[in-house]
């Protein structure tokens, strides 16, 4: 595929704040752009013959021993087996393994006035849309966010580094559902401060 990024025509869009979910099969590649260049795409997938095993960042920091994946590496489930591999990155390669999925009380806890467009929300409504649900909100793989972290232990919440049109890939090891959050965090710079479209593609190869 290279380093350009595909066609806009071959694309779907996730909308700013919302969420999008797909089926994928075994063998097939998942591209996602980020359209923009500094927004967030909180990424779920589940097994679809068994919900209860899904994606799990816990697990790919055991099997991987290192806290982002990169090219070449197999991100695993909670039953410790290949859901997705990474295939392609054209970012710098900040992601993030450690942030759990915003919330409403996310936002009420950063002072948001009412009720406040969130990942956990969105993946909720993206099953819903296909007639699916799951009963447990697993930790995301945060797709282009950026939290450095240091020796003693702290963390920060910084921009994203991707730029505009660059993207991920990822190939299914199982037939899966995969979901994604063009996460609406607007109240730390995550997000550069705003919420934008991503787009992606399911492609055989």
């Amino acid at each position: 595929m290279g380093n350009v990024a595909p066609s806009r025509s071959d694309l779907q869009r996730v909308p700013a704040r919302q969420g999008a979910a797909a089926r994928v099969e075994r063998g097939q590649i998942v591209t996602i752009v980020n359209t923009s260049g500094k927004q967030v795409v909180d990424t779920w997938a589940f097994n679809p013959e068994d919900f209860d095993e899904h994606l799990s960042m816990e697990h790919c920091r055991v099997a991987l021993g290192k806290l982002v994946p990169a090219v070449g590496d197999a991100l695993v489930t909670n039953r410790r087996r290949p859901i997705l591999s990474l295939v392609e990155d054209t970012t710098a390669g900040a992601h993030d393994t450690l942030m759990a999925a915003c919330d409403a009380r996310r936002y009420e806890l950063l002072g948001a006035a009412g009720y406040h467009d969130n990942c956990v929300d969105n993946l909720r409504n993206a099953l819903q849309a296909i007639g699916l649900w799951s009963r447990t909100t697993p930790s995301p793989l945060n797709l282009f966010m950026n939290v450095p972290w240091r020796a003693d232990g702290t963390l920060t919440f910084e921009r994203p580094t991707s730029e505009a049109g660059q993207y991920v890939s990822l190939r299914a090891e199982m037939a899966l559902i995969i979901v994604l959050s063009a996460c609406p965090q607007d109240m730390n710079p995550v997000n550069d401060m705003k919420s934008a479209d991503v787009h992606f593609r399911i492609s055989d190869q």
